[in-house]
């Protein structure tokens, strides 16, 4: 199945872009996917366990079984305020 992982803030600029399409298998839950992102750029981040994913725009954990077509944004940790 195709799935397009969507990148933000410093994933983003770590990639080196937007947005990628994976191929990944029937039974895929996102924790592949960030393993698959992972092969594919090391340097992604420090703890793939710590990454947070929304699928189709709703908040999932690495557990959950994506579907062909799904959308995944990866969000970086944030950090700041007073």
């Amino acid at each position: 199945m195709k799935v397009c992982a969507r990148y933000f803030a410093l994933y983003r600029e770590r990639v080196g872009g937007n947005t990628e399409s994976f191929d990944l298998p029937a039974a895929a839950a996102v924790g592949d996917l960030v393993a698959a992102i992972m092969r594919r750029h090391p340097n992604f981040c420090p703890d793939p366990s710590r990454v947070v994913v929304a699928v189709n725009r709703v908040y999932v954990d690495h557990a959950h079984a994506l579907k062909d077509g799904d959308e995944a944004a990866l969000i970086p940790p944030v950090s700041g305020g007073a």
